[in-house]
C-alpha cells in the first residue's frame, strides 16, 4: 500500500539542482498540493572550517577528494530531526547499491519519509556511510558527477505512485514495467500524419479490441527491445484465449507478427 503523502529530504552540495526540478511540472504541482514535500539541506552549512570546505585529500593517496565524515553526519542528523515522529530511511546513491527498478520504487512509495544523500568527488568517508546510511541504490553501471540526478530520478519514480500525483491515476498502472511488459505505442491527432495513419482499432471505440491490440503490441515491443522481461511471463488463460482469437481475425498484424505472439504465449 502506497503512502498517502511522502516527504523527501535531499542532502547535497548543489541545492539549486534539486529545488529547480522539484518545483517544475508534475512534481511541482504535487508539492503545491501537499502530496509530496521536499526539504533541501546544503551539506556545506555543516562545514567544520571557516572556508566552508567539506572535502579533503584521501588517506593512502589517489586522485580526487573525499567528502569529510563530520559535515555529512551532522547534515544527516539534522535531516532526521526534521521528521522526529517518523523513521526516515537514509538512502545513498551509489554504484554499489541495488539497481533501481519499478519494484524498488513501489517499496519506497510505502515509506512516509526518505532522506537522499548525494555524494560528490571520489565519494564520502566510509565512516559516515556506515553510521548513517540505511540503503544503497544505483541507477546502473555508469558514472555520474554526483548523486543529485539519481536522487531526482528515484524521487520522480516514487512520487508518481503516490495517489493523486498523476492527473489520471490509471496511467501509473498502464505504463512500461507495471504489468511486466513495455508500454504499447501511443497515438494522437491527426489521424493521418504524412501518410502514416493511426491504427484503425484505436478509432473504433471497441474497448475490448483496443485492449487486446495494446497487449499484442506490448508483447511485440518487449520481445524486440527487452526480451529478458518475457522470461517467466504468463498470461491468464481466458485473456490468452481472447488475444489468440483477436490476432487470428485481425488484419493489423502480419503473419510473422502473429506467429511471434503465439510463440511468446507458448513459451
Amino acid at each position: 500500500m502506497y503512502s498517502s503523502k511522502i516527504s523527501f529530504t535531499v542532502l547535497t552540495l548543489f541545492p539549486d539542482m534539486i529545488k529547480n526540478c522539484m518545483s517544475t511540472s508534475i512534481l511541482g504541482r504535487a508539492v503545491e498540493n501537499g502530496l509530496i514535500s521536499c526539504e533541501v539541506v546544503d551539506i556545506r552549512d555543516f562545514s567544520e572550517n571557516k572556508h566552508n570546505r567539506v572535502d579533503d585529500y584521501p588517506y593512502g593517496g589517489g586522485a580526487g577528494m573525499v567528502m569529510e565524515p563530520g559535515p555529512v553526519v551532522s547534515a544527516c542528523e539534522h535531516a532526521k530531526g526534521l521528521h522526529p515522529d517518523k523513521k526516515a530511511k537514509v538512502i545513498y546513491l551509489s554504484p554499489i547499491g541495488r539497481t533501481f527498478t519499478q519494484e524498488i520504487a513501489k517499496e519506497l512509495a510505502a515509506e512516509e519519509s526518505l532522506i537522499f544523500l548525494c555524494g560528490h568527488y571520489e565519494g564520502i568517508d566510509e565512516r559516515a556511510l556506515e553510521a548513517e546510511v540505511d540503503e544503497y541504490i544505483s541507477l546502473g553501471d555508469f558514472v555520474l558527477t554526483g548523486g543529485e540526478l539519481p536522487a531526482l530520478a528515484v524521487m520522480d519514480a516514487v512520487s508518481r505512485l503516490i495517489p493523486g500525483v498523476l492527473n489520471n491515476d490509471e496511467s501509473a498502472g498502464e505504463e512500461s514495467f507495471e504489468n511486466g511488459l513495455l508500454e504499447y505505442p501511443q497515438f494522437t491527432r491527426p489521424e493521418d500524419f504524412k501518410g502514416v495513419k493511426v491504427p484503425e482499432v484505436l478509432l473504433s471505440g471497441h474497448h475490448a479490441n483496443i485492449e487486446l491490440w495494446r497487449l499484442a503490441m506490448s508483447l511485440l515491443r518487449t520481445y524486440e527491445h527487452r526480451p529478458d522481461m518475457l522470461e517467466g511471463f504468463k498470461l491468464e488463460k481466458l485473456r490468452r484465449r481472447a488475444l489468440l482469437k483477436y490476432i487470428k481475425d485481425s488484419n493489423l498484424f502480419s503473419e510473422d507478427e502473429k506467429d511471434l505472439i503465439r510463440k511468446i504465449l507458448d513459451a
